[in-house]
């Protein structure tokens, strides 16, 4: 998985009441870091998010195409996009430009209907997910992840289990580190939490 180098950890889970999705805060570049505060979930709108690994200006330009694209759809007809539409997008993006791709591995949550998670690979495969990882630190995090996840879980113990994942990776891996951020999407809430790991 071509995604798994670049350096960071990022996390998502589906329960029943809503979708989790957590990151790390450091940004390195090789083996120096050059960043510890930097916001790896990008809030698409009131109901969905994305989780970035890859190359940030990459990452960026597509979280604005798809902040873009969201905001025409709703204006257009009236409600917003589905979340399996919004990951097709991602991935017809993605394909589309594989001769001189986008070095991303992205994880796009949130609810429309129900809680939604996809994992979306560098050149646009999707795959939808009760739980993944992406970055560097994801063979940790997954370990923590199928050990303990249920899908009946409650909101907090999924934030806690999603906090878990991440500061595993924290011990483990050196591109990814300081504090783990954390959001909660439910029907009716986007709520986002800070941890420091000690």
């Amino acid at each position: 998985m071509f995604g798994t180098f670049h350096g960071t950890t990022t996390v998502g889970i589906v329960v029943d009441d809503g979708v989790v999705l957590a990151a790390d805060k450091r940004v390195s570049s090789g083996y120096y870091i050059a960043h510890k505060t930097a916001k790896k979930i990008v809030r698409m709108d009131d109901r969905a998010a994305l989780t970035i690994s890859g190359l940030v200006a990459d990452a960026q330009i597509i979280g604005d195409y798809l902040r873009v694209e969201i905001l025409s759809r709703k204006i257009m007809s009236g409600y917003p996009p589905t979340l399996k539409s919004l990951a097709s997008l991602l991935a017809l993006i993605l394909n589309s430009s594989k001769y001189y791709p986008y070095i991303v591995q992205l994880l796009l949550g949130g609810y429309d209907t129900q809680p939604r998670l996809y994992s979306i690979e560098l050149f646009g495969g999707v795959v939808d997910e009760v739980y993944s990882a992406t970055g560097s630190g994801s063979p940790v995090a997954i370990g923590i992840l199928e050990g303990n996840y249920r899908r009946d879980m409650g909101l907090d113990e999924a934030i806690n289990l999603a906090v878990k994942a991440v500061s595993a990776s924290i011990t483990r891996d050196i591109f990814t580190g300081e504090a783990v951020d954390v959001v909660a999407i439910t029907k009716n809430s986007y709520v986002e939490h800070s941890f420091r790991i000690r």
